[in-house]
């Protein structure tokens, strides 16, 4: 895990954070995400279905994107920060399908560093690759506030 202080932020703009490790996205995850969002279309969780008609069940794209934060929760350590919020996202893109038991990980890069709000504003990039595929299964730029101390 990268460290750094509140103050020192703005100098890793520009930067690669880090990579994850990677993480088997389970069916068990993709029934919890669509009980929990009320997406249940077939391809999804319909295993038998999705098995004979399309090769295997694959997970939903917003599944996908909302593994951003547990994805980058060990990737950066700023000290000194209060709390932090998410602020939204641009240029979100799902480029390939996750398939059941596949293992994804994030690649995070720190874009853009700026005063908001009494606090720092980061853009990062994040991308969400597939294990064994060229083409990432999303790439979103995200943004979050954090207040310092």
């Amino acid at each position: 895990m990268r460290e750094v202080a509140f103050a020192d932020l703005p100098g890793l703009a520009d930067q690669e954070i880090g990579v994850s490790d990677w993480v088997e996205v389970t069916q068990e995850r993709v029934n919890q995400f669509a009980e929990a969002t009320g997406d249940h279309q077939w391809i999804h969780v319909d295993v038998e279905r999705a098995n004979r008609e399309i090769g295997g069940p694959i997970a939903h794209g917003y599944l996908t994107l909302s593994l951003i934060p547990f994805l980058g929760a060990k990737l950066l350590k700023v000290d000194g920060v209060t709390r932090g919020i998410n602020y939204g996202s641009d240029k979100v893109r799902f480029t390939n399908m996750v398939r059941v038991g596949k293992r994804v990980r994030m690649r995070q890069k720190l874009v853009s560093v700026q005063p908001k709000a009494g606090g720092l504003q980061m853009i990062n990039e994040c991308t969400i690759e597939i294990e064994g595929e060229e083409r990432p299964a999303c790439v979103a730029e995200t943004i979050s506030i954090l207040y310092g101390a």
